[in-house]
């Protein structure tokens, strides 16, 4: 699939959406990817999964992880497109860390997940639990990473959609300064005004 197809895909399914959002990084923007509506339906998700999937190197991955919530569909689809292990990390008093019976092998190689990439908060932090583990991340892979590629987490970035989405600093926000409030996509309905790309 090229760019435009993946495009199409996250409009159809009203995953692209347009307003004034507070991103989990904190930062505002005026545009955000609800990757779960995408996600939700399997045939997609496998499809999505699929071509991300393909530009990984195979041989290398012992299991795939993601943070909850946004990175545990992708993670167990990337896994079954994979042939390996699918798990997540879930934060427990604030801290991100493994649950559920959950284990990374003492020298495992990890794919770590995630459906967006913004600053990249949550996958760092998904790279120390791998790490306090003593598994060993061999790369990130994301459906969309927001940054465009200028997001630097310190092992090989894998993404399906790269895109250019400007964020702001809550006090930079232009649209904080218009008096418009800010909707935290996820956490309770979208108001008015909100609207699919």
């Amino acid at each position: 699939m090229n760019k435009e197809e993946i495009i199409k895909i996250f409009k159809d399914s009203g995953a692209m959406l347009e307003g004034h959002f507070l991103l989990t990084s904190g930062r505002h923007s005026d545009r955000y990817l609800q990757c779960a509506l995408v996600l939700q339906d399997p045939v997609t998700a496998e499809k999505l999964a699929g071509e991300l999937a393909a530009k990984i190197p195979k041989d290398k991955i012992d299991l795939v992880i993601g943070p909850a919530l946004g990175g545990v569909t992708l993670a167990y689809e990337m896994a079954r497109q994979l042939k390996t292990l699918g798990l997540f990390a879930e934060r427990e008093n604030g801290v991100m860390t493994l649950r559920r019976g959950f284990v990374i092998p003492p020298g495992a190689r990890v794919l770590v997940v995630e459906d967006v990439i913004t600053t990249g908060g949550s996958v760092l932090e998904v790279i120390e639990v791998v790490k306090e583990k003593g598994g060993q991340v061999i790369g990130i892979a994301s459906l969309v990473d927001r940054s465009n590629g200028k997001a630097d987490l310190g092992y090989p970035l894998y993404s399906l959609l790269p895109l250019e989405v400007v964020s702001y600093q809550p006090e930079e926000c232009p649209l904080c300064k218009k008096g418009l409030a800010p909707v935290k996509p996820g956490s309770r309905k979208l108001t008015p005004g909100v609207q699919g790309l």
